[in-house]
């Protein structure tokens, strides 16, 4: 079975659809049947990316438009322009991100890193949203979080804590929907594992053995919200999910046992943690 949104002549808006994931998903979305837009910085990128989404579906039913999402007048444009272009949506993917880096006393990038990553989520959503919970029909909203939003681990605390209100954010966002008489609209957290791209790439120009590319992470994320799951938990090459999980359960007995924070890389717990993650229960 297929999600009734994933079908011909619905159409998505792929924030970030210029390269990697979201380019990916756009190409999908296209070859699928549907009418996409892909939403990003504007140039010769964003050209390219569309000249390549029009290749797996009807050149017609595909367009780009160059915005920035940390903008509400942009965002509010890009409705517009699709709507008259090509419809309602059907489908949000709020996907577009950065990752240049952050440390703890250094103001540089924080301010822009939360604005792209978080606000540009939550702005996507209230400027789309209302109208797809309106129309009454089935709708998905899917926002792009990190494991680095849950585990949290220590190098770029500025992402770890963008991508912690994403997952917040989609939290109380299904919800609401789910509180909604009528409401055919689903929210669905995107935790993509260790994907090759040029946000994670680090100047390297072959695929690592341990990444997934960014079409694998996508076929798995439309399998998943076909399956209705909420949390797209996705491993890769090197992190089966029982690991991911394993993970998890220990951040969250930081808490519950009273252990310091991060205290998977704490070096007085690197051994207890390591017996965590090889015990089955």
């Amino acid at each position: 079975m297929t999600h009734p949104v994933l079908m011909p002549s619905n159409i998505a808006v792929v924030t970030g659809g210029a390269s990697g994931i979201g380019l990916a998903a756009a190409i999908r979305f296209a070859a699928l049947g549907l009418k996409v837009c892909i939403a990003d910085l504007p140039g010769e990128k964003l050209d390219a990316a569309l000249a390549k989404v029009r290749e797996h579906g009807n050149p017609a039913d595909s367009i780009a438009i160059g915005v920035d999402i940390t903008k509400v007048e942009d965002l509010q444009r890009l409705k517009r322009h699709v709507e008259t272009e090509l419809g309602p949506v059907s489908l949000l993917m709020n996907n577009a991100g950065i990752q240049p880096g952050s440390s703890i006393f250094e103001p540089g990038g924080w301010d822009r890193i939360i604005e792209v990553n978080l606000f540009g989520i939550v702005r996507g959503t209230q400027v789309f949203g209302p109208d797809m919970i309106a129309r009454g029909k089935p709708g998905l909203i899917i926002n792009t979080g990190s494991k680095q939003g849950i585990t949290t681990p220590p190098g770029d605390p500025a992402y770890n804590v963008s991508k912690s209100g994403v997952k917040t954010f989609t939290e109380a966002l299904q919800h609401e929907l789910r509180n909604i008489e009528g409401c055919q609209v689903t929210a669905h957290l995107f935790i993509p594992g260790f994907v090759f791209t040029a946000l994670t790439s680090s100047g390297r120009t072959e695929k690592p053995a341990g990444a997934w590319t960014s079409e694998q992470t996508v076929d798995f994320l439309l399998e998943s919200v076909t399956a209705g799951d909420f949390y797209i938990l996705c491993p890769d090459n090197d992190v089966v999910r029982r690991t991911d999980e394993r993970r998890i359960l220990w951040a969250a007995g930081d808490i519950i046992e009273n252990r310091p924070p991060l205290s998977r890389w704490h070096a007085a717990y690197k051994d207890e943690f390591a017996d965590f993650l090889k015990r089955e229960e």
